[in-house]
């Protein structure tokens, strides 16, 4: 892509942040753009986000309505027809998409049939129906968190870090606004039915718009960057998050091809298909494997040698460790049984290790394979990054060693304690910190007696 194009658009973007109105730049937009590709939108925000203009992620997060409205009925389309199969990640979002904008719409129904006085005598019913299509619609936040904690991290890795950030920040400003619109629900009857329908339609006009944003920008970006197996490890880490409203119907499970050496020997004998290298002869190689296959423009041998495996450790052998010997089978066990979520973030700030301790689904702060490898500031929303710096600079400084906090849960309805301690080594340097969550609502379920039949 070109760097005049990205410079445009990012002219176009300092336009609007300067003040510029929306029309006047709409028109220098269609003058010099009729497809625009959602990965030219991720490097445009993030030369904004990265240069000396002084916009920050906030104020990106801000004009983001804006940028939206500038780029729709622009944005160049993907064909990825892996994307429209059952159980695949995009559909499964899509879908639930269709269902949540479903259950706006009847939302906006209940309330209007509420506020006629010909219905006051099923005023009840209709209110239980008003706050189960509410509850419907607030599964939103298993969208919005598989979102976060599956798509952002291979984002990130595929270097675009900005547009997390920046839609992270919008997605909680938006569960604000269904917390805001809820708390009026809770209230009802004795409530505003209008400031119920003011706080709703505040709501599902930032979620509406995000809804463009993830389908026309961000599923785009993703469409054009993640590989088959990204796309598999997201299906395979799903179910931990939940999903909203909708589940998928099916597992997804795309065509690969199997490299099989002797099938594809033995076809390519029968049919006398010519190698896709020319001059190469890889019928006896037994390093490699072939594979013919069928196109419009004819047969294909395709040669492939796969990587050599590395030697796996020895897991079950004997080795030294703390004040005795454990196997790294042992340690794992060992670990995985602590009633504890364990979580290491190394001193570079990567999120290093975290143990098996029970399900994913069932964790108090869930983790996934995908998250590792991140680094720790990109492991929570915006809104709480500063918090989360505070705790690591305390630590890294010496300045304490050790900080505690603790919460009731609503979700789990479980009071859960957290401990973040600084983890140093013989000569007192910082290697980095461990994170460990416990459930203690158990202890205070426990009977005054301490004496107990064992």
């Amino acid at each position: 892509m070109a760097d005049e194009r990205i410079q445009i658009l990012k002219d176009l973007l300092l336009e609007l942040h300067h003040g510029a109105s929306a029309e006047s730049v709409q028109e220098r937009f269609n003058k010099h753009f009729k497809g625009v590709s959602a990965i030219e939108i991720s490097m445009m925000e993030h030369e904004l986000m990265n240069s000396d203009t002084g916009i920050t992620f906030e104020d990106v997060m801000g004009l983001c309505n804006v940028h939206a409205n500038l780029f729709k009925g622009a944005i160049a389309d993907v064909d990825v027809p892996d994307a429209e199969q059952e159980g695949h990640p995009v559909k499964v979002f899509k879908d639930e998409n269709l269902a949540l904008r479903a259950a706006i719409m009847r939302i906006r129904r209940i309330i209007e049939n509420y506020a006629k006085p010909e219905n006051e005598k099923f005023g009840q019913e209709i209110l239980k129906g008003l706050k189960h299509q509410f509850a419907l619609l607030g599964q939103f936040h298993n969208h919005y968190t598989r979102k976060e904690k599956l798509f952002f991290p291979i984002m990130e890795r595929y270097g675009h870090d900005s547009p997390p950030k920046v839609m992270w920040g919008v997605d909680d400003e938006i569960r604000a606004l269904f917390k805001d619109a809820k708390t009026v629900l809770d209230k009802l009857p004795d409530a505003s039915l209008k400031v119920l329908s003011q706080k709703f339609e505040a709501f599902a006009k930032e979620f509406e718009e995000m809804i463009f944003k993830e389908e026309a920008i961000l599923l785009m970006i993703l469409l054009e960057t993640f590989s088959q197996d990204d796309w598999l490890q997201i299906a395979s880490e799903s179910d931990a998050y939940g999903y909203a409203i909708i589940k998928p119907t099916e597992k997804w499970e795309p065509y690969r091809e199997s490299f099989d050496k002797e099938a594809a020997a033995d076809q390519a004998k029968e049919e006398g298909a010519v190698a896709l290298h020319s001059g190469q002869d890889t019928s006896s190689s037994e390093e490699s494997n072939t594979k013919i296959i069928d196109t419009p423009e004819g047969q294909f041998t395709i040669t492939f040698r796969p990587k050599e495996k590395e030697t796996a450790a020895e897991r079950t052998a004997l080795q030294p460790f703390g004040n005795g010997y454990l196997s790294v089978e042992q340690a794992n066990l060992i670990l995985n049984n602590l009633p504890l979520e364990i979580t290491f973030v190394n001193k570079d700030d990567i999120f290093q290790y975290y143990n098996d301790s029970v399900p994913a689904a069932e964790m108090i702060f869930k983790r996934t394979p995908s998250q590792l490898g991140r680094n720790v500031e990109l492991c929570h929303p915006p809104k709480v990054l500063d918090k989360v710096k505070k705790i690591f600079e305390l630590l890294r400084s010496g300045k304490r060693h050790k900080v505690d906090m603790w919460f009731k849960s609503e979700r789990l309805g479980k009071f859960v304690y957290v401990t973040y301690a600084a983890v140093r080594d013989e000569a007192g340097d910082f290697q980095g910190v461990l994170e460990y969550v416990q459930d203690i609502q158990p202890f205070f379920e426990l009977d005054s007696d301490s004496n107990r039949d064992i």
